[in-house]
């Protein structure tokens, strides 16, 4: 398989774990049947993407790759669907995940 495909799924499952930990709030503690059901399964469509991503593209770039936009996503989400705001540390933070993920993709080597 070529690093396109290792892409693509990287890029699926950055989508189902913003999904999955997007709604998980909607759960409810996983009291909530219909939204537990829906994490339940984006999360384990998530991991296998990522397994499958991790085949083709190094671990340290996949999974950090992932995390990184991961909890921007699911900061964003949150910003916009709870109307929870970060406070400046917590920008601060997100804007150093954002760098690192960038350097760790630009300029980061794997042996």
């Amino acid at each position: 398989m070529s690093n396109l495909t290792g892409y693509f799924f990287l890029f699926l499952a950055i989508i189902l774990g913003i999904t999955s930990n997007g709604f998980l709030k909607s759960t409810n503690g996983f009291t909530n049947i219909g939204p537990t059901i829906f994490c339940t399964f984006s999360i384990v469509a998530c991991i296998f993407c990522l397994s499958k991503a991790m085949n083709i593209i190094p671990v340290g770039f996949t999974y950090a790759t992932y995390g990184g936009l991961t909890i921007t996503a699911v900061t964003l989400f949150g910003v916009f669907k709870y109307n929870q705001l970060p406070n400046l540390y917590g920008i601060v933070g997100i804007l150093l995940i954002i760098v690192g993920v960038i350097l760790l993709n630009t300029l980061g080597k794997t042996n």
